[in-house]
């Protein structure tokens, strides 16, 4: 499809924007992985990584990578408990939390959706706070809790003796989904099953957010309060004003100069989902790929969006490494090669050699 550019006497400029590959790959790794595959095939082409996050795990590293700044550690308790060290970035008047960190699934030693707490975010709010600035991004994505925020309103409370509406912070709650509280695209109903919950396990949290949600007052309905395992709703209760976790991310790395530079997009992520496309990495590269005229290509480990769906998203193709290698073990256990692999793939569709 770019064919004409070879009598240029230059290749095809790409941006490389993905997310992690969960269980498999960093934004990073995965982003270097698909720039290796591609130039393995077409070398002429210049390829720039942008490696990003949405507010969930990596959230980060990708603003310490395009911002700069210091990281702070803070002692802090995991989701079930234990104690841990987590970090927050300070960049000139911000400090930048990333609340998987203290409650992250990944930090759960077996998954346990009714027992995972986010007291811990609490103590890197504390810390952040402490730290002299003047505006506190939080961003919010990949917990193992779904209690609301609940624990950590109760932990902030102890530690400041001030009650949430005494919380006076410029407050950035940057989330990965829009997705309410309650109901049937809440926390508990949507998130849940991720976190291990079963059917009966789903009905007791739903119970105990609304529960919570009536002492708390608020809006257990507003976009973004599901985030995080209502860690959103709460957040929002300290006066937290949401933002898009990826555009965050996308206006850090100065991604529209980097796109308007460029010929083609490629994202992606490890499931290509259609929760991908509500708030997502995926979703916010491809809107603004999309925006500026470029196509935009997801290479995922597996791709659960059908072609029209994924077209009305600004999405042109999506590719599967599962359905390249022809094997869910292979993906896993060579993640990198088997990345690398496709995107030499799809590069001798989409360039001349």
């Amino acid at each position: 499809m770019f064919a004409n550019y070879g009598r240029y006497g230059h290749g095809v400029r790409i941006v490389v924007a993905p997310d992690k590959f969960a269980g498999t790959l960093s934004a990073v790794e995965a982003a270097e992985a698909i720039k290796a595959g591609w130039n393995s095939y077409a070398p002429q082409d210049h390829v720039e990584v942008l490696p990003l996050a949405d507010g969930g795990p990596g959230f980060l590293a990708v603003l310490e990578r395009a911002l700069g700044g210091r990281l702070l550690d803070v002692q802090t308790t995991g989701p079930a408990g234990q104690p841990l060290v987590a970090q927050i970035l300070i960049h000139e008047e911000t400090a930048y939390i990333e609340s998987a960190q203290a409650c992250g699934l990944h930090l759960m030693p077996q998954l346990a959706a009714l027992e995972a707490s986010s007291e811990g975010v609490a103590d890197l709010l504390v810390a952040a706070a402490n730290a002299g600035v003047r505006h506190i991004v939080v961003g919010v994505g990949g917990t193992a809790c779904t209690d609301g925020g609940e624990p950590m309103l109760t932990r902030l409370q102890h530690l400041t003796g001030k009650a949430p509406s005494d919380f006076h912070l410029d407050l950035v709650v940057a989330t990965d989904v829009d997705n309410p509280l309650l109901g049937v695209h809440g926390a508990a109903a949507v998130f849940g099953p991720q976190k291990g919950a079963t059917d009966a396990d789903v009905a007791v949290l739903e119970q105990r957010l609304t529960q919570w949600s009536q002492r708390a007052g608020g809006d257990p309905m507003q976009v973004g309060a599901g985030a995080g395992g209502g860690l959103g709703f709460a957040l929002f209760r300290l006066g937290g004003r949401r933002v898009s976790g990826i555009d965050t991310c996308l206006d850090a790395i100065g991604f529209d100069d980097a796109v308007a530079n460029a010929d083609l997009v490629v994202t992606g992520e490890g499931s290509f989902d259609y929760q991908s496309l509500r708030g997502k990495v995926i979703s916010g590269v491809a809107a603004r790929a999309s925006a500026l005229g470029r196509p935009c290509l997801v290479l995922a480990g597996r791709c659960e969006v059908g072609r029209q769906g994924a077209s009305s998203y600004g999405i042109d193709e999506c590719w599967s490494v599962v359905e390249f290698t022809g094997s869910v073990e292979r993906a896993m256990n060579e993640p990198v090669a088997s990345l690398a692999g496709l995107a030499a793939s799809v590069a001798a569709v989409w360039t001349s050699p």
